[in-house]
């Protein structure tokens, strides 16, 4: 059994996610369970095909961010793991502070517990 690797730590996350099948054209909506600079893991009990390309929207409190990327992998029953292939500078300011705010959440300072 291959074990995946990721390439940045992945927080725990959840929030909503529009994903577009761009072949399709196909709208699913759904949650997140966690996020990285590169990807995020989306729950669903029908995942897209690995490989498949998609439209990004992540929603979260009051911003959101877009970008394109890929079906990485399928666990079945479980989900999809989706790699962002194309982020805009303004979208990738979101993700960047998204990522801080996890990281800080999940390492907090000496002293503080």
């Amino acid at each position: 059994m291959q074990l995946e690797r990721h390439r940045a730590r992945r927080y725990p996350f959840h929030a909503s996610i529009e994903l577009t099948n761009l072949q399709s054209e196909t709208l699913i909506r759904e949650q997140t369970s966690d996020l990285s600079l590169f990807g995020c893991h989306v729950d669903t009990l029908k995942p897209l095909p690995p490989g498949t390309k998609v439209r990004i929207k992540i929603s979260h409190r009051s911003e959101s961010l877009e970008a394109l990327g890929r079906v990485a992998f399928v666990r079945p029953n479980a989900g999809m793991g989706i790699f962002f292939t194309r982020i805009e500078p303004h979208d990738q300011s979101v993700l960047d502070k998204w990522i801080a705010e996890l990281r800080d959440q999940h390492n907090p300072p000496c002293g503080v517990v």
